[in-house]
Formats: structure tokens, C-alpha cells, sequence
């Protein structure tokens, strides 16, 4: 096989996308454009020289992104740009192919099947696809004529050519073409077809950049997802031991009896973990007869029932928390409730009350009940 080399034109500024970024270092979840588009090329059956023509103010980035490469400032326009990237390939490559970042998404096969294109028939090699609209041919906003589009189609990148003939091409060029193809056939060079592919699309606006996000999502694994449900109740105790409720103390409420602080919040949320993850539940964890557990706040049941959630493979995604009873107010302290168990459970938590409308130990005012969900997540 002849040594392959790619020049992956990442220098656009890409205006279209409204990204404050030049296109090709916009994210794409945890990856950028151009990452994506080397990551293709990586995948290659064989290895290939990479020079990536990128923004001068970002070649550090550039470079970051594609360690081993060869990083070079690009140009005025595109052609300008490729032009450079030609200009700094080694000697040694006998196929070049040219691909813009911004078809982020094509797959390494596609890079295989145009070299080896070019490798067998010594032509340019474009990937096409065909049209499905049907096109016409306007002029001053009027319809000149329909085309047959079984005669047309829209090629992509990477497209594939002797060194030779693309150097011949860009040394010749007298005018910027829309591709490099057209630079190659200008010399009467053969340009040959072959089939594209669908994920080789250009990511020009943000709906484009929403369906590779979309593309990405439908082939990441989806998580196991588990949902438990805990709930606990306390009488209010005949001492006066201090309130402790959501995780914080209420000066001057009535306490909650129990072997620890009665925290029916906390103890309720305990439950949920636990059992979404298949662990019990409190009573079997952290029961009465642990003197460690005596007295306990929330801060020393959710730590550990986390952490056993987290040694069985789960992450906890998030917790919701109903609170029934008359007293006391919660809506004034919900935001600090919400952050002290948020930052306990390492998973966003959320707090809400209402009252069992003169019905029961809540209702009566003898006691606070608590039901709280857990979501969990394991790979």
C-alpha cells in the first residue's frame, strides 16, 4: 500500500454555526470537531502523516488535539489553507487525501475506501452521494429549468489524489474552486466517484451540529437505570432534644424521637438509595443496636449509605423528597435543606412539603413523615 497522508482543514471560522469559536474547536459533547474528525482517521486500517492547517491563534489547541501531527497556520480561504497544508507534507506520501474537520463524523472506513481508490485507478477519488431533492436551475428568482438529478450528486470529504496531480492542480490554480476535485479535473486529470457515506455530513449550522449530537447519543449504551422508594415516619419525642430535619437543626421545634436524631428526611432518603441499589434498607445498615448510629444527623447516614451505593456500581443522579406535616414551615429554609443535602448525597436533591389534612400521625400533629425517590445510573 502507498503512503497515505490526510490534511484535515480546520481553519474556517465558521460564522453559519454562530459559535463564538472557529467551527472545528466548537464542542461536540466531550470532544471537539476536529477531535472527532482525527479520531476517523485514527481508525484507519493503516498509518497516514496528519497535517492539521488550523487558525494561527489556535495552533497550540491544534496541536493539543493532534499530538504527532504536523500543525500549520491556514489561510485567507480554504484553497489558501490546503495549499499550506500541501506545502508541509514530508516526502514519502504518494496518496493525498483532503478532508474538512467540519465532517466530524466520518467514519475511518470511508477514508480506507478512498485511498485505496486512488491506490488502484491513479484518478482523484471523491466519496458522492446521491440527490434526492429535486434541483433547479434559478435566476432572478425565476425557475430557468429543472435538472435531472439522476446526473448529479453531492460529494464529500475526504477526497483522495495522487500527490502528484493535487500538487500539479494547486500549483496551476488561476481561481478558488468550492473543492479540490475541481482543481484536479481543471488539468484533465480523472476525478472518480465512489459511494459516500450519510455520516460524513458537513456540521455548517446548529441544527447540523444538534443531529451529530443526536448520532452520537444513539450509539452510546443507554445506563441501567434503578428507582427506590424509602419512607419514615417519628413521633415528636416528650424530651426536649432539638428538632433535626433535612439535614439542619430547628431552634425551638420539638425533636423527633429515635435512636438517632429522628431525622425522618435523611432516613427516608437512606431507604431510597439502598434499595434502588438492592442493599436493604436503614434498619439492617445502620441499625438500633450500632452505638455509632446514636444520636447520628444526616451527615453520617448519607456519606456512608452513598458510598455503599457507589462500592455496588451505581451513581446516584438525583433524589426527590416529599415532607408531610403540620410543622415546622420549610418553604422559608427549603433552599438551604436542598444544599446541605445536595452536597451530602454528591447528586442534586429536592425538597417538598404538604400536610395530610387533619389525617393521622402527621395530620394530628404527633409526628413528621417523609417518601423519598431515588434515581440511580450504573454503566
Amino acid at each position: 500500500m502507498s503512503e497515505v497522508a490526510v490534511i484535515v482543514v480546520a481553519a474556517g471560522s465558521g460564522t453559519r454555526l454562530g459559535a463564538a469559536w472557529p467551527k472545528a474547536f466548537v464542542r461536540l459533547d466531550e470532544r471537539t470537531l476536529l477531535e472527532h474528525a482525527l479520531a476517523g482517521i485514527a481508525g484507519m486500517t493503516g498509518p497516514a502523516t496528519v497535517v492539521v492547517v488550523a487558525p494561527e491563534t489556535l495552533l497550540d489547541a491544534a496541536g493539543a488535539a493532534a499530538p504527532g501531527a504536523i500543525v500549520v497556520a491556514g489561510g485567507a480561504s480554504r484553497q489558501a489553507s490546503v495549499a499550506r497544508g500541501l506545502a508541509a507534507l514530508p516526502g514519502g506520501a504518494e496518496v493525498v487525501l483532503i478532508h474538512d474537520a467540519a465532517r466530524a463524523l466520518t467514519p475511518a472506513a470511508l477514508f480506507d475506501r478512498v485511498a485505496a481508490e486512488v491506490v488502484a485507478s491513479g484518478a482523484g477519488v471523491v466519496p458522492a452521494l446521491a440527490v434526492a431533492d429535486t434541483v433547479k436551475r434559478v435566476g432572478a428568482g425565476l425557475v430557468l429549468e429543472t435538472l435531472d438529478r439522476d446526473e448529479l450528486v453531492a460529494v464529500q470529504t475526504p477526497q483522495g489524489f495522487p500527490r502528484e496531480a493535487i500538487e500539479r492542480a494547486y500549483a496551476a490554480a488561476v481561481r478558488e474552486e468550492t473543492d479540490d476535485a475541481a482543481l484536479v479535473a481543471a488539468l484533465g486529470v480523472p476525478v472518480r466517484t465512489i459511494r459516500g457515506d450519510e455520516l460524513a455530513f458537513k456540521i455548517t449550522t446548529p441544527a447540523d451540529l444538534e443531529r451529530a449530537r443526536l448520532l452520537l447519543g444513539r450509539d452510546r449504551p443507554v445506563p441501567a437505570r434503578r428507582v427506590g422508594v424509602g419512607v419514615d415516619s417519628h413521633a415528636f419525642g416528650e424530651d426536649a432534644a432539638a428538632l433535626w430535619l433535612g439535614g439542619v437543626e430547628w431552634p425551638g421545634e420539638r425533636g423527633l424521637a429515635g435512636h438517632s436524631d429522628g431525622d425522618v428526611v435523611a432516613h427516608a432518603i437512606v431507604d431510597a438509595l439502598l434499595g434502588a441499589a438492592g442493599l436493604g434498607d436503614i434498619g439492617g445498615m445502620f441499625g438500633t443496636d450500632d452505638p455509632a448510629a446514636a444520636g447520628a444527623h444526616a451527615d453520617w447516614f448519607l456519606p456512608r449509605a452513598v458510598d455503599r451505593v457507589r462500592a455496588a456500581g451505581f451513581r446516584v443522579e438525583n433524589v426527590s423528597v416529599e415532607v408531610i406535616g403540620n410543622r415546622p414551615r420549610l418553604a422559608p429554609r427549603r433552599g438551604e435543606i436542598e444544599a446541605v443535602l445536595t452536597a451530602l448525597v454528591g447528586a442534586p436533591v429536592s425538597v417538598a412539603a404538604t400536610t395530610s389534612d387533619g389525617l393521622g400521625l402527621t395530620g394530628e400533629g404527633r409526628g413528621i413523615a417523609a417518601i423519598a425517590t431515588a434515581l440511580l445510573t450504573a454503566p
